[in-house]
């Protein structure tokens, strides 16, 4: 690629920052196809083995917006404000989206309650037994301009919890780790100036300080880590929005794809240090083809979701100056929102809406198998 292109992208990447509040680095690369959309509503069946002694009992959650269920503050984040979770409960949770997320499914997959986020740990000691998610939205494997715990630190929470006996090696031993990275940590890269010649080896470094944390999580007793690839960010409403939600952004989704590439070498490196060799310890999600499939409409083995227009969010600000959640000085609403989100793949201008993720979770069957 050349540096005029990566330039172009760096360009775009930031646009976004100042209100995200979530996923960063923004964009898109695919292409908008219009169909009539047949979309099951919430309430689907998860798919999922049956339950027994083998079966994980806890799912430990580590990352940003896209598996985060609560942890950002109350009231700053847009994910505590109306419409997120208009969907799901009926009223916001904390999740960036106008339902369930990704940590709700893959919990439903594994036949567990989703975790609870660790800010509630206090008062919610009953459902520690179905593990804790650490996962703030904003951050990365780096500090962010968000000023929550990055990874390393999330992880340094479940080391303290471990040590205090919350959580004994029994309860690591059955217990799966859902780790994200959706790209905060390349939006920062560019804000502080980063070079366009520079965007490579700061993926590399990224990547490898993704490594070590999957390794860490590991060595903590963890059995099953299972991360995410990067999703096609060059497909982010927030880049398509250039395009009238119609095309996205092949350049940016081929700096995603070296990322990807890079992960995968990463996973494959560390299974191939686990002693016992009979079974993937660490688990690509592959979030980018997942994304793909759903937003060119293929047919899922689960719900059959289709979207009309799959780039274009449902929940949008009036304007460019302002976001989806955003209010008036006197409370008036500065957003709209689309007459029915089920029908919509993105909920706003970077988070896939709760049918968006189920859509996902449907082509991330054969993924999942591996747990």
């Amino acid at each position: 690629m050349d540096c005029k292109k990566l330039l172009c992208f760096s360009l775009l990447c930031f646009s976004l920052l100042p209100e995200l509040y979530g996923v960063i680095w923004v964009s898109a690369g695919g292409g908008g196809h219009r169909h009539r959309h047949r979309v099951r509503r919430s309430g689907q069946s998860l798919g999922g083995g049956e339950l027994s002694d083998s079966n994980p009992r806890k799912l430990f959650v580590f990352g940003d917006s896209y598996v985060d269920t609560g942890n950002n503050r109350k009231p700053a984040a847009k994910s505590w404000q109306y419409p997120y979770g208009i969907t799901f409960p009926g009223k916001p949770t904390g999740r960036f989206s106008d339902g369930r997320v990704l940590t709700d499914y893959l919990a439903k997959y594994l036949r567990v309650k989703s975790p609870i986020a660790y800010k509630w740990r206090k008062v919610g000691l009953g459902q520690l037994k179905y593990g804790m998610n650490f996962a703030y939205g904003g951050t990365g494997v780096f500090n962010t301009f968000i000023m929550s715990p990055n990874m390393s630190t999330q992880i340094d929470f479940l080391q303290q919890l471990i040590h205090e006996s919350t959580y004994t090696a029994q309860d690591l031993h059955y217990s799966v780790a859902l780790i994200s990275l959706a790209g905060n940590d390349y939006g920062v890269y560019q804000a502080t100036d980063g070079s366009a010649q520079g965007w490579q080896p700061f993926i590399t470094k990224v990547v490898n300080q993704l490594e070590v944390n999957l390794r860490r999580i590991h060595g903590l007793g963890v059995p099953k880590i299972v991360v995410t690839s990067l999703e096609p960010l060059g497909c982010l409403p927030s880049s398509t929005v250039a395009s009238s939600f119609q095309q996205c952004n092949a350049t940016e989704n081929l700096l995603v794809n070296f990322h990807n590439l890079l992960l995968q070498q990463s996973v494959a490196k560390l299974n191939s240090e686990v002693k016992d060799a009979s079974a993937s310890t660490f688990i690509l999600l592959d979030l980018y083809s997942s994304f793909m499939a759903a937003l060119n409409n293929k047919e899922d083995p689960l719900g059959n979701v289709k979207f009309e227009n799959p780039l274009k969010p449902c929940c949008v600000g009036i304007s460019s100056e302002y976001a989806c959640g955003n209010v008036g000085a006197n409370g008036e609403k500065k957003y709209t929102i689309c007459e029915d989100p089920g029908a919509a793949f993105f909920w706003d201008e970077v988070h896939p809406s709760q049918n968006g993720w189920f859509a996902v979770y449907s082509a991330l069957q054969a993924n999942l198998k591996q747990l």
